[in-house]
Formats: C-alpha cells, structure tokens, sequence
C-alpha cells in the first residue's frame, strides 16, 4: 500500500457510454486484467488494435479501471457505519474519502449515513482509528464497527456476464472462489520494490513490465518477475471495475444477515457464486454475514429477496440498506454515477 496523496482528477466526457463490446470487454478484463490486447481481442471477435482503443476511451472517460490491492489475508479489515449530525455528511464523506486506510466509502439509507470498509495492520491499530480518527471528526454522532472474518467472494470474483460462451472460454474466465479468512495482524511486509510495484499497480494495472521497471528502477525483466509473483502467490488482487450506474445496476444493496455456523460456510460459498452478489463475508456481531448486491434498479429488489428466501431457508436477513452513492471504492474517488476521477493510493493507518 502506497502514500496518501490524492492524484489528480481527470474530467469525465457526458457523452461516453457503454455499448454491448464494451460491456464484454469488461468481463474479458474482469477475467484476465492484464492479458495481451491480441488474447482480449481474439475472445471478443475483434483485432487487438480495437479492444485496447476502445479501453482507452472508456478509462480516459473514467467509466472503466483496472486497480491492484493488497490480498485479504494480508491485513485486518472491517466494516464501519457511521451516523452524522446533520448538516455535517458531506464534509465528513470529503474528509473519510481522503483516507487512505478507508478504502470504499458509501453514503446509504437507513440508521447509519455511512457505509465505510476499512483497512489495519492488526486490532488495536484498527481500534485506535476508527475511535480516534473517525469517531472524533467533527459532525460524526456515532460509529459501528464489524469486523470481517471470512471472506466468500469479492468484487474480484464478480463478473459483468456480457461476453459469449466461446469468449468466455477463450479467457478461462471463470475463476476458482476460496475462503479466505482475514488477518488479525500483519504477517510481514512486501519487500520495498514489491509496494512499488503494487503502488503503480493500483493506479493502472495494466501498466507493461517497461514501464513498471523504469518508475521503479528496476529492469524489465525484475519487474515481471516480481509482479508475476505477487499474483502467483495470491499476495495481490487484480481487478477491472466500472462505472455501474452508466451500465444499467443503479442500485446496491447492503444485506446484513444471521445464518447457523453449521450453514455459514455452504451458504457464504453459495451467495457468492449468484450473479448479483458483489461482497459476501462473514463478519463478528448478531449478523454473522454481509451481503453487497448490484440491482438493475429497486424494482428489483423484491424479486432478489424472494430468490433468496427460496435458496436459502437457513438465512435470516436482519436490516437492508440501499447505497444513496459510492464517492469512493478500492481507492478510487467517484463521482454521482460511479466514474472515476482520482484516487487516493491505498494506505495502512499508523501503528
């Protein structure tokens, strides 16, 4: 994880919006984010000239980004909600989204303003900034913590489903899901060059072995092999994310949750593997799941539950929140309809 400092904005273009390619060119990247343009353009039909133009606009319009972060079993990681005095909400979302151990902030519906996810070394140092550091910002009234435990499936793991089955092949694109359960303290740091190179990650993970090399004075060759290791060894997480409002989900749902630990594996696997479901973990207090689902709107909120009362007869959902806006994710600054314009580089809190 990187420093703290805000890059600079980039405007975004009204005007650009997601055709079908580009929608397929999304999942082709959510399944291979660092694949060859030649392999992307041979599992979409089209020559690889054309599938890295059409990135290229689509990211410069800031609805398409490819990131790298640090894998969940390398830090401590919690869930924060966060009450607001009003009047105060939207200088404390600027203040959270400047944070570089806050790395997802939404504004949502329901007892709580804030949805915060949060990064730490270990337990007292996530103690000590949620209490100190966010829970004495001016305007905040109160704050929840929930820590996370155990990790289904994440926005690394979800997919746009808009490519063809031949393409999807062509990618190997679907992706073997694991429990991974989250750190208490952290094991060791990567070496030196390693967080550069996840630094640079994290801004454009699709930066080329040249480029990596020469922003962090190694060679080329180094920095492949360097790189290749930190994926291999599952130390980082790629992933390509997008602008969903503009791709017809313009509605997330926060579902927190109590199934039976007898359950609580075989239901947190199974709620990962549905095509809505972009976060599902277990995590402590009287709801041991949380649930994160992208919707093509609130219409269809009702048919999801119900979906989800007839798998599930072991799952008892406790409280549903609806995100208002996401101004930040994974680091990335966003705007009202989720393109992105900055970001703050990833961050741990001082010990």
């Amino acid at each position: 994880m990187g420093a703290t400092k805000p890059q600079d904005s980039r405007a975004s273009d009204p005007d650009v919006r997601f055709t079908e390619l580009d929608l397929a060119l999304v999942e082709a990247l959510q399944a291979a984010p660092r694949a060859p343009w030649s392999r992307i353009g041979r599992a979409l039909g089209i020559d690889a000239t054309t599938a890295a133009r059409r990135f290229e606009r689509l990211r410069a319009a800031g609805l398409v980004w490819v990131t790298a972060y640090d894998a969940a079993e390398s830090v401590t990681v919690a869930h924060v909600d966060v009450r607001c005095r009003p009047r105060h909400l939207e200088a404390v979302t600027r203040a959270l989204t400047r944070l570089p151990w806050v790395f997802s902030v939404d504004e949502t519906v329901g007892d709580f303003d804030l949805f915060l996810s949060v990064a730490a070394a270990d337990l007292p140092s996530l103690g000590r900034s949620v209490n100190r550091t966010i829970g004495a910002m001016r305007g905040v009234r109160a704050t929840r913590t929930r820590l996370c435990i155990t990790l289904y499936g994440e926005g690394g793991d979800w997919r746009m489903r808009a490519m063809e089955p031949a393409g999807r092949a062509e990618l190997s694109a679907a992706r073997t899901r694991r429990r991974t359960v989250y750190s208490t303290h952290m094991h060791d740091r990567p070496a030196p060059e390693d967080q550069a190179l996840m630094t640079l990650l994290g801004g454009n993970g699709r930066l080329g072995y040249t480029e990596l090399g020469a922003a962090t004075g190694m060679s080329e060759h180094a920095a492949r092999r360097r790189v290749q290791r930190l994926i291999r060894d599952g130390r980082t997480t790629l992933r390509c994310d997008l602008a969903h409002p503009l791709a017809g989900l313009s509605t997330m749902v926060l579902y927190r949750g109590h199934v039976p630990h007898t359950h609580a594996e075989a239901t947190g696997n199974a709620l990962a593997r549905m095509e809505e479901v972009r976060l599902c973990v277990s995590v402590s207090g009287p709801h041991n799941l949380l649930v994160m689902v992208w919707l093509h709107g609130l219409h269809a909120v009702d048919p999801f539950e119900a979906l989800l009362a007839e798998r599930f007869p072991h799952l008892t959902v406790g409280d549903r929140t609806v995100a208002l806006r996401s101004p930040k994710r994974m680091g990335w600054l966003l705007d009202d309809v989720g393109r992105a314009t900055g970001r703050v580089p990833l961050g741990l809190p001082p010990s």
